[in-house]
């Protein structure tokens, strides 16, 4: 395994599945989300080029931290090499499920 860890991060954003990787995950500050750093995409001088890699890419351009939120997160793996980042249509069957907001009296007059 590589000195420094590369992580894969697959989550759903807008009815499809991406799949990318990073060098550096970790929980935000921001309650609910998980920030993705250091963003990794394969060299421009392959001779295949793939299109949903080059979506990526220019999606991401520019920049330097993203927030995923956590409900979005389906999963994250500590891998030893560096795969292809895409996006795929989201094919799960399941719904993903909103994490729950503490229930609290709401501040009405009465």
């Amino acid at each position: 395994m590589s000195s420094s860890p590369i992580y894969k991060v697959i989550f759903v954003n807008q009815g499809q599945t991406y799949e990318i990787y990073a060098k550096a995950v970790e929980s935000s500050l921001i309650y609910g989300f998980i920030e993705v750093e250091q963003l990794l995409f394969g060299e421009r001088s392959n001779v295949v080029v793939d299109p949903s890699e080059e979506k990526l890419k220019a999606e991401f351009d520019g920049v330097q931290k993203t927030f995923i939120p956590m409900h979005a997160v389906i999963r994250i793996d500590q891998v030893s090499q560096q795969g292809n980042a895409k996006i795929s249509d989201h094919k799960g069957s399941n719904v993903v499920t909103h994490l729950p907001f503490p229930a609290g009296k709401p501040n009405r007059p009465e």
